[in-house]
């Protein structure tokens, strides 16, 4: 069985001129990173601007387990088998972080035989858009610090300043850190710490902004600190947006590449959607809309957090209006979400199953509360028996949603015909009636309750004394219509990882709420979710290498 890195460094790959040129994109909006990527000049908006939208397909997903699920995969896998059915389809997707990379989780180019391309470049450095947001971010950061120990003259309280540092790696270690030891010529000493890039709130912006301009107004209203009178101190009061948007000004062009089987694919920003709001940059996907007759994205983790951040914050920031959402689901997964453990999910298990469903019941629901319609897509394992598949078509047949068998990863965009079908029914035959959960203007509490009693199927909410602090002086200083992006374990519908399948009867504790000013959020931090992950025992760093050829190895 080869890797996936065997199978994308064996695959031949068409210029990305190529590519491009099919899409009617022309060579003067073409900047190229090497011959097989490309950034898009935002000069493409212009002309396109008063080209119909195509239609907008999501692909989210159950609470992901150990057995795995493969919501990439699918994405990449869908995309090629519309490209297949003769359909002018772009996929839209996230770029990779390289915590993950070389941590355990691996990369987000797909797998098998649906994956997009250059996968070594795409899962590394790709073209530098991470360093470019680590660089501004910390260019803010090191403004801060560098106003207070100069005499302070925008009055900046020490204790309370709110913004941290980033690096794109798990380091456990800069979770909580001192600053400016050594002496007076080295800084004003206080506590601080570092978040992995993508948590942070530039990655935000630039996945929510519009064009350049946009991205920097959003910058200016970053809240760094407070002053000794609780006044809120932002990037403009340091008079940092217009370098931070220079050092921006190639990341938010997006990054075109390739399927295996050489399907347009914009692979821009990288939200985790656990910490952050999981969703690739609005830019690529408006391009995408534009440029295709279909644009098939994904958002992270489970429904419960990328769907949702997806529709209510994305969505409702740019406008868009999903056609179909694709819930990713396999039978060892649901099996894992009834209890099974991992070295027992081959063998057939009924009774674990239909307790497992219980999540994909729970993610189908949802989806529907958003008002449109959904296809499950039961990514295949050589495992799966026919009665387990065909309970799981009963079950969700019962619901009013149809399932397809995706076999992508094995079989590329052939194994995926039949989702494909499906996903264009439903597009054609059942309308979207998209609508948001909640209006802005309710109260931050209720607000963050909606959220856990509609979509996590909780009970009630807990506030810390530091959540409520929090609460009280957003509101008071007029942040309280800011939408939420809700942090929280990716393993389960609660705040609790261990709660598998649907809990019910649980509450969820938020313990602080953060301000994202330029993003345009409020986040609420749950249970023990960490802005800074941990490395394990052994790091996917260990094996991965590189020989005297400069061939890649071990990267998935």
């Amino acid at each position: 069985m080869k890797t996936d890195i065997q199978i994308a460094q064996e695959a031949t790959m068409d210029p990305i001129t190529d590519i491009a040129h099919a899409l009617g994109i022309p060579d003067d909006e073409i900047e190229l990173y090497g011959r097989y990527k490309a950034k898009i000049s935002l000069k493409a908006f212009d002309r396109l601007d008063a080209q119909a939208d195509g239609k907008l397909i999501l692909v989210t997903a159950i609470n992901p387990t150990p057995a795995g699920e493969g919501k990439t995969t699918t994405t990449v896998g869908l995309g090629d088998a519309l490209h297949r059915l003769g359909k002018k389809v772009v996929i839209a997707l996230r770029e990779p972080s390289l915590g993950p990379s070389f941590g355990v989780k691996g990369g987000a180019a797909g797998g098998g035989y649906a994956q997009i391309v250059p996968m070594e470049d795409i899962n590394l450095h790709f073209t530098g858009d991470f360093h470019a947001i680590t660089s501004a971010h910390n260019l803010l950061a090191a403004m801060l610090d560098n106003s207070i120990q100069q005499g302070n003259p925008l009055n900046i309280d020490p204790r309370q300043v709110v913004f941290r540092r980033v690096v794109d790696l798990n380091d456990r270690a800069l979770r909580n850190t001192i600053i400016g030891l050594g002496g007076k010529a080295d800084g004003v000493p206080r506590q601080s710490g570092f978040d992995i890039t993508v948590a942070s709130e530039l990655m935000a912006i630039l996945c929510l902004s519009k064009n350049l301009m946009d991205l920097k107004a959003r910058c200016a209203k970053i809240v760094v600190a407070y002053t000794y009178d609780g006044r809120p101190v932002t990037a403009a009061d340091l008079e940092a947006q217009g370098s931070m948007a220079v050092l921006m000004k190639d990341a938010i062009k997006p990054n075109l590449v390739q399927t295996l089987e050489h399907t347009p694919a914009f692979v821009h920003g990288g939200p985790f959607a656990n910490i952050a709001h999981g969703c690739n940059s609005v830019i690529a996907t408006r391009l995408a809309l534009k440029l295709g007759d279909y644009c098939v994205t994904e958002a992270g983790f489970g429904a419960d957090l990328g769907a949702e951040k997806f529709y209510n914050l994305k969505c409702r920031f740019a406008g868009l209006k999903p056609a179909c959402t694709v819930i990713v689901a396999t039978v060892r997964a649901l099996k894992s979400h009834g209890g099974v453990p991992k070295t027992e999910l081959n063998q057939e298990n009924l009774e674990a199953l239909a307790k497992g469903f219980g999540n994909l019941e729970k993610h189908i629901e949802n989806v529907a509360k958003f008002g449109v319609p959904a296809v499950v897509a039961i990514n295949a394992f050589p495992t799966d028996t026919t009665a387990e598949l065909d309970y799981v078509y009963a079950r969700c047949r019962e619901m009013g949603v149809d399932v397809a068998l995706s076999e992508v990863w094995a079989k590329g965009g052939e194994g995926g015909i039949e989702l494909a079908e499906k996903v264009v029914a439903a597009i054609e035959n059942k309308p979207s009636r998209f609508q948001v959960l909640y209006d802005t203007e309710l109260p931050i509490k209720e607000k963050i309750a909606t959220i856990v009693r509609e979509v996590y199927g909780g009970n009630d909410v807990t506030f810390s004394a530091e959540a409520e602090k929090h609460i009280q002086t957003f509101t008071d200083l007029g942040y309280g219509h800011l939408p939420i992006c809700m942090a929280k374990t990716q393993y389960s519908l609660s705040d609790d990882m261990t709660k598998i399948g649907r809990p019910a009867g649980f509450t969820v504790a938020v313990r602080e709420v953060r301000l994202s000013a330029g993003a345009g959020f409020l986040v609420a931090i749950t249970g023990a979710i960490m802005t800074m992950p941990g490395l394990p025992k052994r790091p996917a760093a260990c094996s991965i290498d590189i020989d005297e050829n400069g061939k890649i190895v071990g990267l998935f």
